[in-house]
């Protein structure tokens, strides 16, 4: 088999489209959260803290030379932002997978098993008797 038609069976399998359908997806919802996060959150949180923004939050570990280059900061504020963004996107993520798993066991639960067949006529009159004979 030619190196090319591996690669055709390989791409056209369904797990790979998935995958790729998939990282095209969770992009999309990385870009959404990023936005509810900058844009629904952190406004409110910012205002809470007597204004504060947090994109403008950072240490200056260098000022800029004369040419207004060269400056060191570490932007916590975006650090900050990019956590809460991470929290949204993994809760997101977990309500979906613990949906995903409760339809997945409700389909795939096993058939309850059948009732036991009724004792024949002759075992029951014998069960009678037994119980009969231990009474007394």
């Amino acid at each position: 088999m030619s190196i090319t038609t591996e690669f055709k069976e390989f791409v056209s399998r369904g797990n790979v489209v998935d995958l790729a359908i998939g990282v095209v997806i969770g992009g999309a919802f990385g870009s959404i959260s990023a936005s509810l996060v900058n844009n629904i959150f952190m406004p409110p949180i910012g205002m809470l803290l007597s204004g504060v923004n947090f994109t403008d939050i950072a240490t200056t570990i260098k000022a800029a030379g004369p040419d207004g280059k060269g400056a060191v900061v570490i932007g916590w504020g975006m650090f900050i932002q990019s956590v809460i963004n991470f929290l949204i996107v993994a809760a997101v993520m977990f309500l979906v997978m613990k949906a995903m798993n409760r339809v997945r066991r409700t389909k795939d639960a096993p058939a309850p098993p059948p009732a036991p067949p009724e004792p024949s006529e002759e075992l029951r009159v014998l069960q009678e008797i037994r119980d009969a004979l231990r009474s007394t």
